[in-house]
C-alpha cells in the first residue's frame, strides 16, 4: 500500500506543479534542495554528489542541494545551460509557523521568482561587458512588433518591421531570451510560447500606461499596434517571471528601422561582428575594437557595432566626438584614468530597483555619481565641446541632494549583505549611535566577565563564546567542568562535549539580553534607513539611468580614440553618393593577429563609384581575396557606427543594408546542404538589397557541378550589376566570368597577385587590375601538404583537361553569344511558346484517334502547367 505523502513532500509537489519544466529550488534552512528529475537534471550539470530522501511510492526519493549563500554561482551554471530555476523561498519565520499551526506546523513557502536566461539582474550571473536582452516579439496584421528590454539597466525599445526583417532585428538584438506568442505558425528557434492574449494590442497600451504611470503614451513616441502588442507580451512575462513585482523599466524609446544599417544574421555570423565563428568574443571586431574602460561602456560599443547608424547628421557627431578625444592625447587619458575608477552605475540602479539591491549598491550608486560631477568638470574646462558631448554634459550633474545623503548615511565600504548591519555611517543617526553603543558596551563587559570568572575560578582556559544555537556561553576543558558544576558555583550546566563542558551564569544571561536586545533595534533601525535610501534612488531613476547612458556614451568615444590612436585608423569622410573609395584599407582583425605574431599586414585599395561598382576578383585560395572583401565590410560597418577605420584614407558613400556571403556551412538544424545555406543567402541579397546597399561574394556557385556554379554565378553577377546596381565585390574561381567585363560597363576585373619561385607558391595578399592568369591550385594544395603522388596524378589530370579545353574553347565556349541579362529575362516564356508550338506543328491530326488526340492534349496542359 502506497504511503501518504509528508506535509513538506505535499507541499513541494504543489510548489512544483506550479513550477512546471522549470527546476524547483526548495528553501530548507541554509540550503536549496532539488528532488525527483530536477536533481537528476541539477546535479547531472553542476557536478553535484545525487544522494535520497525517504521513499515514494516505494522507490528512494532522487534529491541534490546547493547552499543558499553561494546559490548564484549554481543558478549562473544552470541557467548557462539552458535551464529555468523557480525560486521557492520561506515565506514565514518558525515562530509565525508555530503561532498560526502549533509545534509541527510546516512553514509556509511560496515560488518568489522565475530565474531565466533574459531576467538576471545579479551582478555573479550578468557577464560585465555583455548586454542580457529579453525581446519579446509578435506579428500583427503583417507587421512585426518588437520590444526589447534589458532588466539590469532597465533600458527598453519599442520598433517593427516586415515579416521578411524579422530575421535580420532578432539577430541585431541577440537576445538572451524570446518570447513570443504561443500560436505563432513559425516562431523563431528557442522562442518560449506564452499565452495569445498577453500580446493583446490593446492590453499591451493599457499595461504599459499602468507600468508609468500615464494617461497617454504619446509623450514616449508614436507608437503602433505592433509594438504596443510586442511590449505588452513582455511586461505580461516579466510580471510572470517576478510574481508580480515588475523590475526597473525605463521610459521606452521608439527605433526606426530606417534609422540603422540593416544585415541579417548570415551577414553578422560571416563578419564575426560581436562573436567569432567559433564561439566567443576572442576574434571577433568587437573584441579587436574594444577599448572601453567600464563594462557599460563595452555593452553599448557591442551594440554600436550590432546597430550601425544610417544617418549621417548622427554619425557625423559620434566621429566628432572621437576625433576631440583622439587629437587631445592627455585629456583623453585622464578621462580614462576617471572612468576606470566608476562602478558600474546602471546595473547596481538595476537591482535596487527590482528590489534585489544591497548597500553596496547604494554605495556604487554614490560613488558613481560623484565620479560623473568630477568627469563634469574635468570636461567643461576644456573649450569647443563637440555638439554630442555638449548634450551629455548636463546628465552628469543634478544628483549633488541624493549624493550628499548617501554619502552622510553609507560607510566609506557598505557590505553587500545588509542582514548583519553596519552599513550606516556613525553620526547619521544618533539614536543608532546609541544602540550601538550599549550594544559595544555589553561586549566589553562580557570580556570583563570574562576575566573576572578566570581568577573567581582559577580557570585560565575558562573562555565565553556565542553561536546562533545556544547564544552565549561559558566554556571549560572537560577535566575544569566539576567546579563549576557545584550548586553554589553560580553556574548552570549547559551542554557536554567531547572535550569542553559549556554552562551559563545569571550575570552573561542579563549581558546577551542587553547586547540582543540592542542589536535587534539597531539592526530594524538600519534596515529602515535601507528602504528609505532604495526610496530616494527608485523616485530618481531615470536620472540616475541618463548620468549611466552619459558616462557609456562617453567611455565609448574615449575608446575608439584610444583604438584609433594604436592603429594609426583615420577618420571616415562620409558623403551621399555611392561611393567606396579606401586607400590602404585593412582587415582589423587580421591586422591584430599578425602583429602579435609579429607580421605585417598588407594593406589594399578599393575604389567603387558609380561607373565602377562591380569587382569581380580572382587569384589563388589563400592569397587574400575572402580578407580583402571582408575588410571593406568592416571598414564600412566601423564608419557607420560612427568610429574611425583601419585605412590610410577612407571616402564611403552611405549604406542602407550590408550583406556578406563569405563562406557557408551546413545548417543540419533546418536539414540545408552547405550548397543549399549558400543558395538561400545569395536569394535574400538578390530580393532585398539595394542601389545604396554594399554586397561582398565570396565563391557563389561552389558546391555543385562546374556547369551549374558557373551559370549561377554567371546570372548572380550580371543581376547585380543590371539590376541590383549596387556596390559590390564579388571574389570567384571561375575564370571564364572574366568576360562579363565585355558586357557590363560598370564591371572590373581584379586578382590577388601571386607568385611560383623554385617550385614553390608566393602569395603576394596584392591586389591588382585585370583578370587572374591562374589557379595556382595544385601549389596551394602542396602547401597544404598533399602527398607528391597525389599531386603528380592531378597535374597530369590538369595536362589533359586543359588540352581539351584549348581544343573546344572550355566550359565557356559559346558565352560570348549570350544575351544581355535584362534582355534573357523575357527568354523563357518565348521559349515556352516556340516549344509548344513546335509539338502542335508536329502533330497529324487526321490519323489521331479520339483517344489519341485526348491524351496529347492532356499531355500539352501538362507541359504548359509545368513551364
Amino acid at each position: 500500500m502506497a504511503t501518504a505523502p509528508t506535509p513538506m513532500m505535499a507541499q513541494y509537489h504543489t510548489l512544483k506543479a506550479e513550477a512546471g519544466d522549470c527546476l524547483l529550488f526548495y528553501r530548507m534552512g541554509d540550503f536549496f534542495e532539488l528532488f525527483f528529475e530536477d536533481a537528476r537534471r541539477a546535479s547531472a550539470v553542476l557536478d553535484i554528489a545525487l544522494t535520497s530522501r525517504g521513499e515514494h511510492e516505494g522507490a528512494p526519493v532522487p534529491m541534490c542541494g546547493v547552499p543558499f549563500h553561494s546559490a548564484e554561482g549554481y543558478l549562473a551554471r544552470l541557467i548557462r545551460a539552458g535551464e529555468c530555476v523557480a525560486i521557492a523561498e520561506q515565506v514565514e519565520s518558525p515562530e509565525e509557523a508555530r503561532r498560526r499551526g502549533g509545534a509541527k506546523a510546516l512553514v509556509t513557502r511560496a515560488i518568489v521568482r522565475l530565474v531565466t536566461a533574459g531576467t538576471l539582474t545579479e551582478e555573479a550571473l550578468l557577464e560585465p561587458r555583455q548586454a542580457n536582452l529579453l525581446v519579446a516579439a509578435c506579428e500583427l496584421r503583417g507587421t512585426c512588433g518588437i520590444a526589447a528590454c534589458d532588466i539590469s539597466t532597465g533600458r527598453v525599445a519599442l520598433e517593427e518591421c516586415s515579416p521578411a526583417d524579422l530575421g535580420a532585428a532578432l539577430a541585431r538584438l541577440g537576445a538572451s531570451e524570446l518570447v513570443v506568442p504561443e500560436d505563432w505558425a513559425e516562431p523563431p528557434l528557442g522562442a518560449v510560447p506564452r499565452p495569445r492574449a498577453d500580446f493583446a494590442s490593446d492590453a499591451g497600451e493599457a499595461r504599459l500606461k499602468a507600468v508609468y504611470g500615464v494617461a497617454t503614451l504619446e509623450g514616449f513616441g508614436q507608437f503602433t499596434r505592433a509594438m504596443q502588442a510586442a511590449a505588452g507580451g513582455l511586461v505580461a512575462y516579466l510580471d510572470h517571471v517576478g510574481r508580480g513585482t515588475l523590475p526597473l523599466l525605463l521610459p521606452p524609446t521608439l527605433r526606426a528601422s530606417a534609422e540603422v544599417l540593416a544585415m541579417d544574421a548570415a551577414t553578422r555570423a560571416s563578419l564575426e561582428i560581436t562573436q567569432a565563428q567559433g564561439g566567443g568574443r576572442a576574434g571577433s571586431l568587437l573584441a579587436t575594437v574594444d577599448r572601453c574602460v567600464t563594462g557599460a561602456g563595452a555593452r553599448m560599443l557591442a551594440e554600436d557595432l550590432s546597430g550601425p547608424l544610417a544617418h549621417r547628421e548622427r554619425i557625423e557627431q559620434r566621429l566628432d566626438l572621437v576625433q576631440w578625444l583622439h587629437d587631445d592625447p592627455l585629456l583623453r587619458a585622464d578621462l580614462r584614468a576617471a572612468l576606470r575608477s566608476l562602478p558600474d552605475l546602471g546595473r547596481a540602479l538595476g537591482r535596487v530597483v527590482a528590489g534585489r539591491g544591497s548597500p553596496r549598491d547604494l554605495g556604487q550608486m554614490r560613488d558613481g555619481l560623484l565620479e560623473a560631477r568630477r568627469i563634469r568638470d574635468l570636461l567643461h574646462a576644456r573649450p569647443e565641446p563637440p555638439a554630442l558631448l555638449a548634450t551629455l554634459m548636463p546628465e552628469l550633474a543634478g544628483h549633488a541632494a541624493l549624493t550628499d545623503l548617501f554619502g552622510r548615511a553609507l560607510v566609506s565600504t557598505p557590505p553587500t549583505e545588509r542582514g548583519q548591519g553596519g552599513y550606516i555611517a556613525g553620526g547619521y543617526d544618533h539614536a543608532l549611535d546609541e544602540l550601538r553603543e550599549v550594544s559595544g558596551n555589553a561586549r566589553r563587559a562580557i570580556a570583563a566577565l570574562e576575566a573576572r570568572y578566570r581568577e573567581e575560578t582559577g580557570i585560565a582556559a575558562l573562555k565565553i563564546r556565542h553561536n546562533g544555537v545556544l547564544g552565549y556561553f561559558i566554556e571549560v576543558p572537560a577535566r575544569h567542568a566539576d567546579r563549576l558544576m557545584v550548586a553554589e558555583s553560580g553556574f548552570n550546566h549547559r551542554q557536554t562535549m567531547a572535550n569542553v563542558v559549556r554552562f551559563n551564569s545569571l550575570q552573561l544571561h542579563e549581558e546577551a539580553d542587553r547586547i540582543g536586545q540592542a542589536g535587534r533595534h539597531a539592526l530594524a533601525a538600519e534596515e529602515a534607513h535601507f528602504e528609505n535610501l532604495v526610496g530616494e534612488a527608485v523616485a530618481a531613476r531615470e536620472r540616475i539611468a541618463a548620468t549611466a547612458a552619459a558616462l557609456a556614451r562617453i567611455d565609448v568615444a574615449a575608446g575608439l580614440a584610444e583604438r584609433a590612436a594604436e592603429g594609426g585608423w583615420v577618420r571616415p569622410r562620409l558623403v551621399e553618393e555611392p561611393c567606396l573609395d579606401i586607400t590602404d584599407g585593412r582587415h582589423p582583425v587580421v591586422e591584430e593577429a599578425l602583429q602579435r605574431a609579429g607580421e605585417r599586414f598588407v594593406a589594399n585599395h578599393c575604389r567603387l563609384s558609380i561607373e565602377d561598382r562591380l569587382w569581380l576578383i580572382g587569384g589563388p585560395n589563400m592569397g587574400g581575396k575572402s580578407t580583402f572583401l571582408r575588410a571593406n565590410a568592416l571598414i564600412v560597418l566601423l564608419a557607420h557606427a560612427g568610429g574611425f577605420v583601419p585605412a590610410a584614407a577612407a571616402r564611403i558613400g552611405l549604406v542602407d543594408r550590408l550583406f556578406s556571403r563569405v563562406g557557408a556551412a551546413d545548417n543540419l538544424a533546418r536539414g540545408r546542404s552547405t550548397f543549399m545555406v549558400e543558395m538561400v543567402e545569395t536569394a535574400a541579397i538578390l530580393a532585398q538589397a539595394t542601389e545604396r546597399s554594399f554586397v561582398i561574394l565570396d565563391e557563389v556557385g561552389r558546391g555543385t557541378s562546374t556547369y551549374d556554379g558557373l551559370a549561377l554565378a554567371w546570372a548572380v553577377a550580371e543581376a547585380i550589376h543590371q539590376t541590383l546596381r549596387c556596390r559590390c565585390l564579388f571574389a570567384t574561381h571561375y575564370h571564364e566570368l572574366a568576360r562579363l567585363a565585355e558586357s557590363c560597363e560598370a564591371l572590373s576585373l581584379h586578382h590577388v597577385r601571386a607568385k611560383e619561385w623554385k617550385g614553390d607558391l608566393v602569395l603576394l595578399h596584392e591586389l591588382a587590375e585585370g583578370a587572374a592568369d591562374r589557379s595556382y591550385g595544385l601549389a596551394v594544395a602542396r602547401l597544404a601538404g598533399l602527398p607528391k603522388p597525389v599531386l603528380a596524378r592531378a597535374a597530369t589530370v590538369l595536362e589533359k583537361l586543359e588540352k581539351g579545353r584549348a581544343q573546344t574553347g572550355g566550359i565557356a565556349a559559346g558565352l560570348g553569344e549570350l544575351p544581355l541579362f535584362a534582355a534573357a529575362l523575357a527568354a523563357p516564356a518565348a521559349e515556352q511558346r516556340d516549344d509548344l508550338r513546335q509539338t502542335l506543328q508536329a502533330l497529324d491530326l487526321d490519323s489521331l484517334t479520339p483517344r489519341e488526340a485526348l491524351d496529347q492534349l492532356y499531355a500539352l496542359q501538362r507541359e504548359a502547367r509545368e513551364g
